[in-house]
């Protein structure tokens, strides 16, 4: 039985016009237990929302009716059981604190800068490594400290006599360069041949090494006095104060001043 005016309205009209609930779900698509719960009021029944006013739109247009003027009855009988169940429903559980929400954003925060940071110190460690690779074919590494020891016997200067062959004098400015390095004791000894680590180890002493390169050398030993240097068979300048670390580049330029006789200790 209808339980309100557009309930008993609806049920009415399609009763005056002789129209079965089939027929109208046959022209409409709208289920019989659809329209049963229209005309009872029976809203639990009914899907709700767009859904209800479609239903009520297509219905009105079967049964020739004003559409607007049906469905104005129906906002008013909907809302008026609407507020009825609002009414009788349970109240509202409380809520959330206010706090709560700034303390989940500031732990969402705290999360993201921890994983920016360690993923920028994880980016940083690993750039670092495969840095360090080519880098130590062209930086000089770190010589050990070692205990100064007593000074070495003086040093000769550079030459200044060019060198002879049995056939005449020979220009020692061209060709490759040579480099030797006589040890009168142990050292720490960095080469450095065209830019390229040619040697980085200890050398013993009395023990002599020979190094090639087109442009030029760098030796580094942490021992100054240790070590004797001959560039195409041309004594060096020392690399430094004995007993103390010292760093010395050699080129042709170091030849053409022993040639020339303009070197300098």
């Amino acid at each position: 039985m209808a339980s309100g005016n557009f309930g008993e309205r609806l049920k009415r009209e399609r009763e005056l016009r002789e129209v079965t609930l089939q027929e109208i779900t046959s022209a409409t698509r709208i289920g019989p237990r659809f329209l049963e719960a229209l005309e009872n009021e029976d809203w639990e029944k009914l899907p709700g929302g767009v859904f209800n006013r479609g239903f009520v739109r297509s219905i009105a247009r079967y049964l020739g009716l004003d559409e607007e003027a049906l469905l104005g009855e129906y906002d008013l009988a909907y809302g008026a059981h609407a507020a009825t169940a609002e009414e009788h429903s349970d109240p509202i559980p409380p809520s959330a604190p206010r706090w709560l929400p700034a303390v989940l954003v500031l732990c969402v925060l705290v999360l993201l800068a921890g994983l920016i940071v360690g993923g920028v110190y994880a980016w940083r460690h690993f750039a670092a490594r495969r840095n360090a690779r080519p880098a130590s074919a062209t930086t000089t590494p770190a010589l050990p400290e070692q205990t100064p020891q007593p000074a070495a016997s003086v040093v000769p200067t550079a030459a200044k006599i060019p060198a002879t062959t049995s056939n005449g004098p020979t220009d020692i400015t061209s060709g490759p360069l040579d480099l030797l390095v006589s040890a009168s004791r142990d050292t720490h000894l960095l080469v450095l041949a065209d830019g390229h680590v040619a040697f980085y180890d200890v050398v013993h002493g009395g023990e002599n090494r020979h190094f090639t390169a087109k442009e030029g050398f760098e030796v580094t030993a942490a021992d100054s006095g240790a070590v004797l240097l001959e560039l195409n068979s041309v004594a060096m300048p020392p690399l430094g104060v004995p007993g103390s670390s010292g760093t010395i580049t050699l080129s042709r330029e170091n030849l053409r001043q022993a040639s020339g006789g303009n070197s300098e200790p």
